[in-house]
């Protein structure tokens, strides 16, 4: 029903090797477009993020948390609640900064 014209000569295993790879090297474009780059800018951001926290921050936790940074090291950051409440957190936990210059 369907006639595939087809080359004679011997040269046509290097097309066909270029025909089987080239829809791989397509997917993980789009994949890496589309997934990898924007995960790699999150993860990027939010290392940004974590490392600029100073004292007095305030900030959200991932459990949903509001508290003001009044300790920070490498690794830990104690927040303070309320007036008497301090809480120790991974810098990890750290979901978001709180902006406090919305007017």
């Amino acid at each position: 029903m369907f006639e595939f014209a087809t080359e004679a000569s011997g040269s046509g295993g290097v097309g066909s090797i270029f025909q089987l790879i080239w829809p791989f090297v397509l997917m993980f474009a789009i994949f890496y477009f589309l997934l990898i780059r924007p995960q790699q800018k999150k993860q990027k951001a939010r290392a940004s993020m974590l490392s600029t926290l100073q004292k007095g921050d305030k900030v959200v936790t991932i459990g949903g948390l509001h508290g003001k940074i009044v300790e920070i090291t490498d690794d830990i950051i104690v927040l303070l609640v309320n007036d008497a409440t301090k809480l120790t957190f991974d810098r990890s936990s750290i979901s978001q900064g709180v902006r406090t210059d919305v007017k």
